[in-house]
């Protein structure tokens, strides 16, 4: 069930999944907290059923984070980031938690959606393969099987990936699996690696196999871009007061409160869906999460902090993955005025 910034092909939605933008929302509604304050009711969808990576919005909501800048905060599972973008954009959520590819993509398409901020801006992007295969460097690379699935941002960016490491797309066989089956392809041996993320299948295929992964990060071999964020649509942009900067400083502050209690952070998702990974692969999820938060760029700034330049090289990467038809200028993608300028 790894398909959590999928553009294509969503694999079957489960129980938990569906309920995440059926149900209506609570928009303009109030409520009120233990101490008398008034709070506005906030929805947020992820991208997926909750793990690591989403540690610091329960962690926010439990240490009143979000309480305290006026906000009681419902988070909702999601369908994948297109669908979260889709739900965002039709306002049937208040805010998303979403992959910048499916931002741009969406955009692309039509879709009203901007993001307030991506928080993690060192794509956790790789190829992953259990040490024993002694997969050291992108050289290491060639003949091998790889488990990618076709049409998705990892499929899309692999191709510039290899070029800009001397390799040709000749050089490796990507065998399309679907998002569920890659771990499962490269456990049996049907593959030699897979293409996911560090802070999601990594961790599980781990667990699952009691064997050590590896990884080849695309941002430490020369392809690094925006992934996941904060976003939202017209209806809560325009129709919702300073709600927006309100929440874009609330998830900002959780992120730095959980950065520095990663523990308790990963203990605060306890319950949260019956799909939850052991506490061991959460742990080990927020941790690799936990080194994708800033560029060279936003070093040392608060967590959702973004730069012009750094959107600019995101959008320059997926136009020419072909994943953007039609680049349009940053202010078109990123709503600066409510996030924060790194």
């Amino acid at each position: 069930m790894h398909a959590r910034r999928l553009l294509t092909g969503l694999v079957p939605l489960t129980l938990v999944a569906l309920t995440a933008t059926a149900c209506g929302d609570d928009s303009g509604s109030t409520s009120t907290s233990d101490s008398g304050k008034k709070l506005d009711k906030v929805t947020l969808t992820l991208n997926w059923y909750p793990y690591g990576e989403h540690a610091p919005f329960y962690y926010g909501k439990k240490q009143k984070i979000f309480e305290k800048h006026g906000i009681d905060l419902q988070i909702r599972a999601g369908q994948g980031s297109q669908k979260t973008v889709q739900a965002t954009g039709a306002g049937q959520t208040d805010f998303g938690w979403a992959d910048t590819p499916a931002v741009l993509a969406g955009v692309d398409q039509g879709v009203k959606v901007k993001s307030l901020g991506v928080f993690l801006q060192t794509t956790p992007a790789s190829v992953q393969s259990f040490a024993s295969q002694n997969i050291k460097s992108p050289a290491d690379l060639k003949g091998k099987t790889i488990a990618g699935t076709a049409g998705d941002a990892l499929s899309k960016t692999f191709p510039i990936f290899l070029k800009k490491n001397g390799l040709a797309e000749s050089d490796v066989k990507v065998q399309n699996t679907d998002p569920a089956g890659k771990i499962a392809a490269v456990m049996s041996g049907k593959t030699d690696s897979l293409l996911g993320y560090a802070s999601d299948q990594g961790p599980t295929m781990q667990d699952k196999a009691k064997k050590d992964v590896s990884y080849l990060r695309f941002s430490e071999h020369g392809l690094n871009f925006y992934s996941d964020g904060l976003i939202a649509g017209p209806k809560t942009l325009q129709g919702r007061g300073d709600l927006a900067k309100r929440m874009v400083a609330a998830v900002s502050e959780s992120w730095a409160a959980a950065e520095k209690s990663p523990e308790p952070a990963v203990a605060s998702m306890k319950g949260a869906s019956e799909q939850l990974p052991p506490e061991t692969v959460l742990s080990e999820q927020f941790k690799t999460t936990l080194t994708l938060l800033h560029t060279d760029a936003t070093q040392g700034k608060a967590p959702g902090a973004n730069t012009e330049a750094d959107w600019q090289q995101t959008i320059d990467v997926f136009a020419q993955a072909g994943m953007v038809k039609n680049p349009k200028p940053v202010a078109d993608y990123w709503d600066s005025a409510n996030g924060i300028k790194g």
